[in-house]
């Protein structure tokens, strides 16, 4: 079975667009160098305004490297980064690389419990994090070795207030100022690692087929693991953006990093695909419309990817203060459904067509997506990528294919696809086929032309802001509440799209329901993202023959209420 121009979906392709890539035979690091050499002095990053060249970028990247190096850093070590979008993520991420060694992403927003978790996993002993995220990493258990803790003050790399505030308005860029930053005490400085000579040319570089990425996701089931990703399949995730784009031009694009470069989604179109095309990243901590419209002003956005609700909220704003988003001509929504009243509305204010796609942080991450073409299909996450196949199989048979048009789970195959998950070959052989499908755990119908539509998902995460959340990981937390006996936490469909965590709780004999404390226990222990918008009290929570609760009854049961 070859992808080519036999399957039927490669017909509904943009113009231009190959079945097949060329694929890659060489790493990240190589390609970072040939676009820092190409690009030369082109803007690479803009920051609040402040913008810096591919040069300066490849400067900065040997220099942390030499520092990183000095630290003891080695090919295939770890290196944890925790920090939102900026030009010193840009950085570490390749410095890290060039070494050979592995990035391994974190939301800076994670409590310490979270981050400890996954601390304990990969054993990194070399932290790169956002002042705020440090003190988090600061507060991990003497078990949890860290030999250094390298902070960054995201306001070393802000322009002056004064050249700034010629670009945003000042009430915003104080609010924004005094959000980015925190003391950091008993960490190495960003700045002093930056002072180091350039690493030595010589240095050995990484293969293609090394590990660059370790990518912690609720996978397919339960709690966070690690995706291995390697040079090879992010690479090539990139070659497969770039042919998709395929009227994207080197040097001329200009993409908007509003989607987290800790997310895979954000990973890849930033720092890979916007790399490789010599573009200029557009850096925003967070999402904010003020900050985006202002941003348009000097630098139109030609490539805005996002999730729905940024979408929306964006045209609106845009419509209401009258800024122009026609420069927008490649933009790709994913991490959760589409609703059509947020396409109709983002097309009849940009430049472009807004098309759905469909990825998961173990196919690096895009394996879908709708053509940017009239044969695109709403309702649909399109048909698969460049040299990428997939098949749909019985949900109790998993090496029977179902017939066209049926019900059954999503397989995928392609140079995308992970390599399995960090110290943990069990959940990998539950991800990943003998003969290399990745099992996606999506009930899909795919029609005779190839587009494929999601239906169910036989796992049981929830999707909220494109971000996932796993049941498992809420309720456990939950029950540490000395009111809850037992509790059920799953993802209520919201007609704008994604899903709102709600919480079910069986309470102890005695006890009533009090929502906000329930949520503020929590708010310790948890990322914003994951505390339920609801909790419920319930009688007694569905169980099978075994005990384990029902969560499908659950929702049944209590989502209509809501």
């Amino acid at each position: 079975m070859d992808n080519s121009a036999s399957q039927p979906w490669v017909k509904n392709y943009q113009p231009g667009v190959p079945a097949e890539i060329e694929l890659p035979t060489e790493s990240l690091s190589a390609m970072f160098e040939r676009s820092v050499a190409q690009a030369g002095d082109s803007p690479a990053t803009e920051f609040f305004g402040r913008r810096t060249g591919y040069r300066e970028l490849g400067e900065q990247v040997d220099r942390a490297a030499e520092g990183l190096r000095r630290l003891g850093v080695k090919a295939g070590d770890r290196v944890a980064l925790i920090l939102p979008n900026c030009p010193q993520h840009v950085v570490a991420f390749y410095a890290v690389l060039r070494l050979g060694a592995v990035v391994v992403e974190h939301n800076p927003l994670y409590t310490s419990r979270e981050l400890r978790h996954q601390f304990e996993d990969h054993q990194t002993r070399v932290v790169i994090a956002w002042d705020k995220a440090a003190a988090a990493v600061r507060e991990f258990p003497k078990d949890v070795q860290l030999d250094h803790v390298v902070s960054v003050n995201l306001l070393d790399a802000f322009p002056t207030l004064k050249r700034l505030a010629l670009n945003l308005p000042v009430k915003k860029l104080r609010e924004t100022k005094g959000s980015l930053t925190a003391p950091a005490p008993g960490t190495m400085s960003w700045n002093d690692l930056l002072k180091s000579e350039r690493l030595d040319p010589a240095h050995p570089r990484p293969d293609v087929m090394d590990l660059a990425v370790i990518q912690y996701t609720s996978g397919t089931t339960g709690a966070p693991k690690g995706a291995m990703l390697t040079h090879y399949n992010l690479y090539a995730n990139a070659l497969q953006g770039e042919a998709w784009m395929a009227g994207a031009k080197e040097r001329e694009e200009i993409l908007y990093a509003i989607l987290p470069m800790f997310h895979a989604f954000g990973m890849t179109l930033y720092l890979t695909f916007g790399v490789k095309k010599q573009g200029l990243l557009v850096l925003f901590p967070k999402f904010d419309p003020d900050l985006i419209l202002a941003a348009m002003k000097k630098s139109p956005a030609t490539v805005y990817c996002a999730v729905p609700p940024i979408y929306e909220r964006t045209a609106m704003a845009a419509k209401e203060k009258g800024v122009s988003l026609r420069s927008a001509k490649y933009c790709i929504s994913g991490a959760m459904n589409l609703p059509d009243h947020v396409v109709q509305l983002w097309e009849s204010v940009s430049g472009g067509l807004l098309v759905e796609g469909y990825g998961m942080t173990e196919s690096s991450p895009v394996a879908l997506g709708n053509p940017f073409h009239p044969t695109r299909r709403a309702g649909t996450i399109g048909v698969p990528f460049p040299s990428t196949l997939m098949k749909v199989v019985d949900l109790d048979d998993p090496e029977h294919e179902v017939e066209q048009g049926e019900p059954g789970e999503l397989l995928l195959k392609g140079p995308q696809v992970f390599q399995g998950y960090w110290n943990n070959p069990e959940e990998t052989a539950k991800a990943l086929t003998k003969d290399g499908w990745l099992r996606t755990g999506d009930v899909v119908t795919v029609d005779a032309d190839g587009f494929t539509k999601i239906v169910d998902r036989a796992k049981e995460l929830i999707i909220t802001g494109g971000f996932n959340v796993a049941p498992t990981e809420v309720e456990s937390v939950l029950r540490l509440h000395p009111a809850v006996k037992d509790v059920a936490v799953f993802g209520k469909p919201l007609e704008r799209g994604g899903e709102m965590v709600v919480a079910a709780v069986e309470l102890e004999s005695g006890a009533e329901l009090d929502e906000e404390a329930l949520r503020e226990h929590c708010r310790g222990q948890l990322a914003g993202y994951k505390v339920p918008k609801r909790i419920v009290a319930i009688d007694d929570l569905p169980r099978s023959m075994l005990g384990k609760i029902l969560r499908k009854q659950v929702r049944e049961q209590v989502a209509p209420g809501l």
